[in-house]
């Protein structure tokens, strides 16, 4: 038992002691970013905007999301392009809650539009398996299940996600006795 342990209520209603190690967890495997080919970024967003208005890190957030965590953009890639989609008068930003929310104008859905007919970028990078294995996207893709189990799971399922998982990490070690 860890010394924390004793301090903490862990049976106390509410408390997710799973929620900062699974934060962690998906920290740890979250699969190296993937460079977006040019023209992705500004085909993503506007891909997006036509769905909703969003704000810069909303727009990041839900192109790692959809990805699988495939592709995240850095912001260094996303608000150069939505300037660059404002000058073009493809969208228009306003102020909501101190934060800039970008929206598409008539221009700017024509142009989604165009891009609509192709698969998104997220599934191109989604299905774009890191170095060759798609080891990694499955990785994450599994932290994000446990994460699930670990917060909103009745005790039922946290158990039987307990099973689950002992026999996933039985395996995967015995994969590397073999020869």
């Amino acid at each position: 038992m860890y010394a924390h342990d004793e301090q903490m209520n862990w049976r106390q209603p509410g408390f997710k002691p799973f929620f900062g190690m699974a934060q962690q967890l998906q920290g740890m495997m979250s699969p190296p970013a993937q460079r977006a080919r040019r023209g992705d970024v500004r085909a993503a967003i506007l891909q997006l905007l036509r769905e909703e208005p969003m704000h810069g890190y909303q727009i990041i957030g839900e192109l790692t999301e959809r990805s699988g965590g495939a592709w995240s953009p850095s912001a260094g890639s996303v608000y150069p392009t939505l300037q660059q989609l404002a000058d073009e008068r493809l969208v228009v930003a306003e102020t909501v809650g101190g934060k800039k929310v970008y929206h598409l104008t008539d221009a700017g859905i024509a142009a989604a539009e165009r891009y609509g007919e192709r698969p998104s970028p997220w599934d191109e990078a989604a299905d774009t398996p890191v170095n060759g294995t798609g080891y990694h996207r499955a990785a994450y893709r599994l932290v994000q299940a446990i994460v699930q189990v670990g917060t909103s799971g009745s005790p039922r399922q946290m158990a039987a996600g307990v099973e689950i998982l002992s026999e996933a990490r039985k395996r995967l070690y015995a994969l590397l006795a073999e020869d």
